[in-house]
């Protein structure tokens, strides 16, 4: 039998999840319907979600959510309104939600809206301009790993007034590092399209880095001198070198390995590893050596 202090914890976690999840929900539904569309590969996509969560139905008001998802499917209820029902029942929830502070819930929502464009495997104009504005209207998310990186490559996309088919492949590539899709036909052909991508030059790029208690992780070759030397560096900057790359990690700093095109690809298990963590909701961010030396120069100034 659970003592009293263990079942308080599971009804905390299970809340924390629960508003997690819902979180994610929203996003995945104004994802979806970014674009004014919805199609079967996007209406699978909730079904998956529901499947994900059905250790939840007894809470409110999954059950409401998975009623609402089925008989979409099995009486052919318009799909628009699917959507909009569910999202108004997210909103209903909103007011009941207390786990997690305004920036945690709007970067899972940021997350979902990512989840949501994707769905479907294709990114359409009218999608990146809607992400556009939903980052537009949450600066209060600035500094925060996701937002800085995404608005960076819209601002990057959107600046001659025109989007190209690479341009997209490169957003899809990058909304790919951290997003779990849930369809394998759909993550398969993702990422056999993005697979030559080189997302290098949009990730962290002037990164905006804390120090005091903050934790760093560093793989590759360094150009720049010794690891010890760094970490050094770090700890006298406030900060907290490890050899090993954990969900706790707040930064990995990666070597330049004398490849001036840094590719993700090429520096194995720990970068791997940390987009991993990105996809589970970590928010770990990827900083290149010369970035961060950049930043310790100035810390230092």
């Amino acid at each position: 039998m659970k003592n009293k202090s263990q079942k308080e914890l599971d009804v905390i976690t299970s809340k924390a999840r629960a508003d997690k999840a819902i979180n994610t929900l929203k996003g995945i539904l104004i994802g979806i319907n970014s674009d004014g569309e919805v199609n079967e590969n996007e209406i699978n996509e909730l079904q998956n979600w529901a499947t994900t969560h059905k250790d939840l139905i007894d809470r409110n008001p999954f059950k409401e959510f998975m009623t609402i998802i089925q008989e979409t499917v099995t009486n052919n209820i318009p799909a628009t309104e699917t959507i909009d029902d569910l999202y108004w029942l997210c909103q209903k929830y909103e007011n009941d939600n207390f786990y997690y502070n305004t920036v945690t819930s709007d970067l899972q929502i940021l997350q979902g809206i990512c989840h949501g464009i994707l769905t479907d495997g294709i990114i359409k104009e009218k999608e990146v301009y809607e992400l556009e504005s939903w980052l537009e209207e949450n600066t209060h998310l600035s500094t925060y790993y996701p937002y800085d990186e995404i608005r960076s490559l819209l601002l990057s996309i959107l600046s001659d007034g025109i989007i190209e088919e690479e341009e997209l492949l490169i957003l899809k590539a990058y909304l790919n590092q951290f997003v779990n899709i849930e369809n394998k036909k759909i993550e398969r052909k993702i990422d056999s399209e993005t697979q030559d991508v080189h997302i290098n030059s949009y990730c962290t790029s002037d990164p905006n880095i804390q120090m005091d208690g903050k934790t760093f992780c560093i793989t590759g070759i360094l150009k720049s001198g010794s690891r010890s030397t760094l970490e050094n560096e770090i700890s006298d900057l406030g900060g907290i070198p490890t050899k090993t790359l954990t969900k706790k990690t707040d930064y990995l700093i990666v070597g330049d390995n004398g490849n001036s095109a840094w590719a993700f690809a090429c520096y194995g298990r720990k970068v791997e590893k940390a987009l991993d963590l990105r996809k589970s909701g970590h928010t770990i961010s990827l900083i290149h050596e010369f970035d961060f030396i950049d930043v310790l120069e100035e810390l230092k100034s």
